[in-house]
């Protein structure tokens, strides 16, 4: 078993750290909230620190899941950051989906350091973080990755390493290009069947057994049919990764019209007060 650290306990980090000790490692953990890194540690007889360096401290392995570049610049640099408290030879392991700019940055600030830099974005969402069963896709140094597997296993279904840094994360970019065009056509179908009066249920039982069936059709049709969307992932962070997606696209010259379309769909979301919504709401648009 590893003495790992845990850096953010939001809806995803939390459980994920739950699963790290529930396996039996040695886990201290970080959240710029102290009380709910107190809570987690309470529940699960972990340890908490005040700063990401005090967490990292004699850590093999250290995790992060924030929400942003800044966020991820925050806690793994300056007089506080777990790369001051990281030794020689340890890996720093980051969950967040952040732009592989930042990624690079930091692996080579973590090189000369001496330590360890995977990034491993995830897929799965909230549901996935509980279960244990998320997608983790990874760049990064092939030693250092394989050392790491085996951690990160404790809540992965699938973890792959991709290939060198940045790897990971524009992996994470080609899921969340996919999801945002997949989610626009589900919820054109729905509001297209309520139009034609249909049964929402009796529809997606019929068409979900042949090609149009996915994840989101079996998981989101009932709660968007419901108009439930207080679940899942957010419309504002999916506009902050599809920002990431698209500032790329320019960068490689890839094209992206169906994305760059649909972020302004979930524009349209956040002015309906959806910010907070999961990214299902797309339907809420067409129903207005």
């Amino acid at each position: 078993m590893a003495k790992v650290a845990f850096l953010g306990l939001g809806v995803m980090g939390a459980p994920m750290a739950g699963h790290l000790k529930a396996k039996g490692h040695d886990v201290t953990v970080y959240n710029r909230t102290q009380e709910k890194a107190e809570a987690w540690a309470q529940k699960h007889r972990g340890s908490f620190a005040a700063t990401p360096r005090e967490a990292a401290a004699n850590a093999q392995f250290v995790m992060a899941c924030v929400g942003n570049d800044d966020d991820l610049r925050a806690v793994c640099l300056g007089e506080n950051g777990a790369f001051g408290g990281m030794s020689s030879g340890a890996t720093f392991v980051d969950h967040t989906t952040v732009s592989a700019a930042v990624t690079r940055e930091l692996h080579a600030l973590a090189a000369d350091q001496g330590i360890g830099f995977i990034d491993a974005p995830v897929s799965g969402g909230q549901a996935g973080a509980e279960n244990g069963v998320l997608s983790v896709m990874c760049g990064g140094d092939a030693a250092q990755y394989e050392a790491a597997e085996p951690i990160i296993a404790a809540y992965a279904k699938i973890c792959r390493r991709l290939g060198e840094s940045g790897a990971g994360q524009m992996t994470k970019m080609c899921n969340q290009i996919a999801i945002a065009g997949l989610v626009q056509g589900l919820a054109e179908s729905l509001h297209f069947a309520e139009k034609a009066g249909l049964s929402i249920s009796d529809v997606v039982e019929v068409i979900s057994q042949g090609a149009a069936g996915s994840w989101q059709m079996a998981n989101r049709h009932k709660t968007m049919e419901a108009d439930e969307f207080n679940h899942g992932f957010a419309v504002d962070w999916m506009r902050k990764d599809l920002a990431i997606c698209l500032k790329t696209a320019d960068e490689t010259g890839a094209s992206l019209p169906v994305t760059a379309l649909v972020d302004q769909f979930y524009k349209d979301v956040q002015g309906l007060g959806g910010g907070r919504w999961d990214t299902s709401s797309l339907i809420a648009r067409l129903r207005k």
